[in-house]
């Protein structure tokens, strides 16, 4: 997830002696305290987005602690404040939770609960401040980060070689399953390329009749079959001067591969019934599920096709394989769907968001976005976000395969957090630094990349 600093617990109580234990008790339970007697000694550190969590007592010498909720949730409407309160105050600090207070513990309490609601509401405020976080790195992400969303190894690489070949006239084919981005992809190297104002024109080969295939790519004359009434421009014809992208182009007839070949070989085609050869100068940009060499050498897939448009490639890691990139996507995803339904954008619990960086996630990206679209909607409860795909499909991975992407994803985040530092990373993933140092090598990432 985000860089976001430990959360400090501000404690603010008048009796010296509930303060002291209070504190201990905190303390004691691994978090960070800072005490005061007073609003008016405490008041000085808060801040909107100060990486804290207020414990207030509701009496309190001066301004008191229901007084203090209302200017808190002025500064930061979404900073956890929990009230302690004594027996027959139990009325007062009700009122508060509607108000706004994240939760209120009567006095005398036991240590357990204290501690208990302490840490889930710095878990809140955690949350809270890694969500504003992805989505400031969001407002400020432009060009091309803003498209192909990720900070990933994988992502990165994708990104580059975009940029470097959006720049070439080559001919492109990429590779990925089913919902990791193919057209968003394809669509970049026009944006990003000099065809930028000239036409996107995709096609999905797959299911496509041979008959319509050809129509479809090369254009036909009016006569040339029973139904063709009138002149047809084909998809190649239009795309002259721009992009034409071939999804699934794995599932081309074989018969039309033939005729394909030869017009990126001629950079023609003639429309079906006539004999004019027509010239077209377009960026042809294919896209596949499958392995085409793999399908060439089963004849499956014409073979001199094949070498004719495997010029360049970019393959697009699916997104079990780049978990780090799952929270800063299912945020976009959230805001893109709060826009769209005019809703309020919901934040993660830690539990919904361990759910999505452990799902297998077989439908990739696309599968993310339709989560997000659902979550925000209110579809999915307050559960797991992913339970009602659990039986859809068989986890592609081994168990082992499973943890080591994990582990990854969770290593990765450390890093980028400390910035590369070793000794730090180490620390915070409570681990020793050779074992940090082994899991790299075995992992493959260099810590001088976050640096």
């Amino acid at each position: 997830m985000s860089d976001v600093p430990a959360i400090r617990v501000l404690l603010v109580e008048d009796d010296e002696d509930v303060r002291i234990s209070t504190t201990q008790v905190l303390s004691l339970a691994g978090l960070d305290v800072e005490a005061f007697s007073s609003v008016e000694r405490a008041r000085d550190r808060i801040s909107p987005g100060v990486a804290a969590v207020v414990v207030c007592d509701v009496r309190l010498p001066g301004m008191t602690g229901t007084e203090w909720l209302h200017e808190l949730h002025k500064t930061d409407p979404e900073l956890p404040v929990i009230l302690m309160t004594g027996h027959g105050h139990i009325a007062m600090a009700v009122e508060a939770m509607r108000d706004g207070a994240y939760d209120f513990i009567e006095k005398p309490f036991t240590t357990e609960r204290l501690v208990a609601i302490t840490r889930h509401a710095i878990e809140r405020r955690q949350l809270t401040l890694q969500v504003r976080t992805l989505r400031e790195a969001l407002e400020n992400w432009n060009g091309i980060q803003s498209v192909l969303i990720g900070r990933s190894a994988q992502m990165q690489q994708v990104r580059r070689t975009v940029m470097t070949l959006a720049e070439t006239s080559a001919d492109v084919l990429i590779y990925g399953e089913t919902g990791t981005g193919k057209e968003l992809v394809a669509r970049c190297l026009r944006d990003y390329s000099k065809r930028r104002r000239q036409h996107f024109v995709p096609l999905n080969c797959g299911g496509l009749p041979e008959s319509l295939a050809e129509s479809e790519l090369f254009g036909h004359e009016p006569g040339a079959f029973t139904s063709a009434s009138r002149v047809r421009v084909g998809k190649f014809e239009y795309a002259n001067g721009g992009t034409l992208f071939l999804d699934e182009i794995e599932s081309m007839p074989m018969a039309v591969q033939i005729k394909l070949l030869r017009a990126l070989q001629e950079r023609s085609v003639e429309r079906i019934g006539s004999n004019k050869t027509i010239h077209f100068d377009c960026r042809v940009v294919a896209a596949s599920k499958d392995d085409l060499k793999e399908l060439s050498d089963r004849q499956k897939f014409r073979a001199d096709l094949y070498y004719r448009i495997g010029v360049a490639f970019i393959e697009l890691p699916p997104l079990r394989e780049r978990r780090e990139d799952i929270p800063l996507l299912f945020e976009h995803f959230t805001l893109l769907a709060a826009s769209r339904f005019e809703r309020i954008a919901p934040v993660l619990s830690s539990a919904q968001l361990a759910d999505l960086m452990a799902y297998a996630w077989p439908g990739n990206v696309r599968e993310l976005r339709n989560v997000a679209d659902r979550f925000v909607l209110g579809l999915l409860g307050e559960g797991r976000l992913t339970q009602l795909h659990a039986s859809e499909a068989a986890l592609p991975q081994g168990l082992p395969q499973q943890v080591e992407s994990f582990e990854r994803a969770v290593i990765v985040e450390a890093l980028r957090k400390h910035h590369g530092d070793q000794s730090a990373t180490a620390s915070a993933l409570s681990v020793p630094r050779q074992t940090l140092f082994d899991k790299l090598r075995k992992l493959g990432v260099t810590a001088e990349q976050f640096k």
